[in-house]
């Protein structure tokens, strides 16, 4: 038998940005396979609360904004007194880009560094603290996206910070020794309103070059996350890219 430590299943899993969208279904997905769920977003909809309301003892849900700090603090503290210690993050919360970058204003690329770069990397770390400070392991998975890896018009910060949450991702996995398994999941695009910005004749010549033949579902992706975050896996520091190979 092999002596290695692996590093278990998570049992808590804090979703950022879980309300609607890609978050909505990797939340769902979760609870299906039986894990605790927290999720948080700007605002609750009624689906993530109606799952709230069906699984009180398995769910819990908040209205947070990924950049008011002390907020996102105080919740992790009410997941952690409702559901158990965190062993698990999602940063999926992100806010999108439609502008050619010589249009976009200084205010509007800090904003976008500050939600989808800063802020996550705040908020991770503060969640590692927390469960290095309890003695445990556990898994992180950032959202990122194939505008990490690949250029497109009028997506320009938010690439940057796309690309920059993939390198954290490497940089964190070598930092954390093996004791945290840290992630990235890339998706392709999807037909939603942050794709918008590429305008229907773009997301048509996507579609094209795509061999599957077919924008990314958020349901093609849900298993990806949750194989990174429950199964006995050694993939660490790794960009996984989901988009029916229409980047390579």
């Amino acid at each position: 038998m092999s002596d290695v430590t692996l590093v278990p299943p998570s049992t808590v899993v804090l979703v950022s940005g879980g309300s609607r969208g890609l978050g909505l279904a990797i939340v769902t997905g979760l609870i299906d396979a039986g894990v605790k769920v927290a999720a948080f977003a700007r605002s609750v909809t009624p689906e993530i609360a109606a799952l709230a309301e069906k699984y009180p003892d398995q769910v819990h849900a908040g209205a947070v904004d990924l950049n008011d700090e002390k907020a996102t603090q105080a919740f992790v503290k009410e997941v952690e007194d409702k559901l158990g210690p965190i062993d698990g993050l999602v940063n999926n919360a992100a806010i999108g880009q439609d502008s050619l970058h010589v249009h976009t204003s200084a205010d509007q690329i800090a904003q976008i560094i500050q939600t989808n770069l800063t802020a996550p990397l705040v908020l991770t770390r503060y969640v590692l603290r927390r469960m290095m400070a309890k003695g445990l392991k556990g898994r992180v998975v950032n959202i990122t996206s194939i505008c990490g890896q690949r250029g497109f018009p009028g997506l320009v910060a938010y690439s940057a910070t796309k690309g920059g949450m993939d390198s954290a991702t490497r940089s964190m996995a070598r930092e954390l020794g093996g004791r945290v398994l840290v992630n990235s999941v890339a998706p392709g695009f999807f037909a939603s309103d942050m794709s918008a910005v590429l305008g229907q004749t773009q997301l048509d010549q996507i579609v094209r070059r795509t061999p599957t033949g077919h924008l990314t579902e958020p349901d093609e992706v849900v298993p990806v996350v949750r194989m990174l975050l429950l199964e006995n896996t050694n993939i660490n520091g790794q960009a996984i890219v989901i988009d029916g190979a229409a980047g390579i």
